[in-house]
């Protein structure tokens, strides 16, 4: 990492700091980067929103496209202090961010009492073995509105 990557990590693992200790949520944090200017950032808000999604990089990535007015990073790279869960890996590939710079990783966040293992091997499982079932129902009229969007003519497609 050049100095420069070095910097936007440590305002990622600075945010993860003080999340933490403000009680926010756990000890994550992330930036986004663009042009060489923050354009995005976030700590962990689970505890502070009640919402299970305020991850990190889930509160950056949304911050950084009501900054450029986007829905994708393009040109973009992210800095997260901790190796991204199952939840932001995936908000990540949808952004579509250049680059993602990490520190921590997945083995040190089960360590600290963050262990996502449980969610890859649940997704393996069929869905009546899960340990929240999941039941399909009503795919024919859900599969109508699919085919409205085919159809469409004014989509925009991300």
């Amino acid at each position: 990492m050049t100095q420069e990557q070095k910097a936007f990590m440590q305002m990622a693992i600075d945010l993860s700091r003080t999340g933490m200790n403000s009680n926010m949520g756990g000890p994550f944090g992330c930036v986004i980067v663009k042009d060489g200017k923050v354009i995005g950032s976030g700590s962990n808000a689970v505890l502070s929103t009640n919402d299970p999604t305020a991850h990190a990089e889930i509160v950056a990535i949304r911050n950084a496209c009501q900054t450029i007015g986007d829905f994708q990073l393009d040109g973009c790279e992210l800095y997260t202090s901790c190796e991204p869960c199952p939840m932001c890996l995936g908000a990540i590939y949808w952004a579509r961010p250049d680059r993602v710079f990490y520190a921590n990783t997945k083995k040190d966040a089960a360590k600290a009492g963050f262990d996502d293992q449980f969610i890859y091997e649940e997704l393996e499982l069929p869905y009546h073995k899960r340990k929240i079932p999941f039941i399909q129902g009503m795919r024919e009229d859900a599969e109508k509105v699919f085919q409205e969007w085919i159809l469409k003519e004014n989509k925009t497609l991300y």
